[in-house]
């Protein structure tokens, strides 16, 4: 009974004192919303047949589906251009924001907002990867995808590093947070008492929650006396944010493992064919002499076939075994890389491979990480280095100990004071 009630209690102590996977959520923000942001800006000459009143999906079409399944899309609450190419507009802002991290709490909110208006307004328009991208934009809110790699990161770094605020208990000043979290509450108040929240609950009762959370969050860590309060919320944002984690890994491993046992029931699958068909539709060859030279061979073709529906099925079963989901997780990946050439499917190569950077390894996200902040610092201009304070062996020795050329009192330890 004490080892049972030891084991929950460190499973408990886990799961609510740090937010789990930082480097694995952080890919995932930025997967998703450079892929969502890459695909409004490819599409955006053709945004008015996809989305806009010109395509054969009319508005009068969609406002009659949505008044039957009851789907959140703000693209509907006018038939205006103005108001069509606000929201296209603001869709590209908040992916791009929420790809650099800054307020990526409120920033996941809005990339979900844009995804689902202009999805749910064309609901014929996708390749799959897009219903992985509308639930993946459900999830991210629940995330603390912020912690690393993100403006907020560094913004948090430079305020601990100029004021000392964590030692102390204290919180630097936040103005554009407040005014944001304003704006944003005085336009949902307007939308729900305009009727524009009457359709199905889930999306409007998640917006006013985080709006509340929001507000809970800024008004402890500005008035609280002690840091319970805060504590607190960390621990339920924590908890929150790991159960969001474990729903995405779950949706990875459920999407991959039907894909399989679909294929396994099919025909062209047992007899190791199926991969050749695609390859030959007009639709999907961009590159039809690459698609000729991939299926020229039929042992190939097989190979990729039957390897296929191995990887997929096996997948779910490997994440026990950390050596044997890295390779296959490697394999995935570079086979949604050639799907994304050989194809012509590159947003729904992109979303997969965002979903699958969930199971990728810590170790290698920080090498990464590491590889590119020596990139980018290596292409930054290099200013004057800043010179170091002298030790007393560099002291020339005709000098007198103890005084410098400025004639100043030597700092403790003999090393000169600082000039005024």
């Amino acid at each position: 009974m004490n080892r049972c009630s030891l084991a929950l209690s460190r499973a408990i102590a886990r799961v609510t004192d740090s937010a789990l996977g930082p480097y694995q959520t952080a890919v995932i923000r930025i997967g998703f919303s450079l892929t969502w942001l890459l695909f409004l800006l490819r599409e955006f000459p053709h945004r008015q047949e996809l989305y806009g009143p010109d395509g054969p999906w009319s508005w009068d079409l969609a406002d009659q589906l949505v008044a039957t399944n009851d789907a959140f899309t703000p693209l509907l609450w006018s038939d205006s251009q103005v108001w069509f190419e606000a929201v296209y507009a603001l869709a590209v802002l908040w992916s791009l924001l929420l790809l650099l991290g800054w307020r990526t709490r409120t920033m996941s909110v809005l990339f979900m907002v844009g995804v689902l208006a202009l999805q749910n307004r064309s609901v014929f328009m996708g390749d799959g990867g897009d219903n992985v991208l509308h639930l993946m934009s459900i999830y991210l809110v629940f995330t603390r995808c912020g912690r690393v790699w993100s403006l907020d990161a560094r913004r948090a770094r430079r305020a601990r590093r100029a004021a000392g605020a964590r030692a102390r208990g204290e919180w630097p000043r936040d103005r554009t947070g407040p005014v944001l979290w304003g704006v944003l509450g005085l336009l949902l108040l307007l939308a729900t008492l305009a009727g524009r929240m009457d359709g199905d609950w889930f999306i409007p009762a998640l917006l006013w929650t985080v709006w509340l959370a929001q507000a809970l969050w800024w008004l402890v860590g500005r008035y609280a006396e002690t840091g319970q309060p805060r504590i607190l919320l960390d621990v339920v944002a924590n908890a929150v944010h790991n159960g969001a984690l474990l729903v995405i890994m779950a949706e990875a491993c459920l999407i991959y493992a039907t894909a399989g046992w679909y294929k396994v029931q099919g025909s062209r699958w047992q007899d190791g064919t199926a991969v050749y068909y695609p390859l030959h539709l007009e639709y999907f060859s961009p590159w039809p002499a690459l698609a000729d030279l991939l299926s020229a061979s039929g042992t190939m073709v097989m190979l990729v076939t039957y390897g296929t529906v191995a990887v997929q099925v096996a997948f779910p079963f490997t994440l026990f075994n950390r050596r044997v989901k890295n390779v296959l997780l490697a394999f995935m990946i570079l086979e949604h890389a050639v799907i994304a050439v050989v194809l012509g499917l590159p947003f729904f190569s992109l979303a997969m491979i965002a979903a699958d950077a969930v199971f990728l390894p810590t170790a290698f996200l920080r090498r990464l990480g590491n590889l590119a902040a020596r990139a980018r610092g290596r292409l930054r201009p290099r200013g004057t280095p800043v010179p170091r304070p002298r030790s007393p062996a560099d002291r020339p020795a005709d000098r007198p100990a103890g005084k410098d050329p400025a004639g100043t009192a030597p700092a403790p330890g003999g090393v000169p004071g600082p000039r005024t």
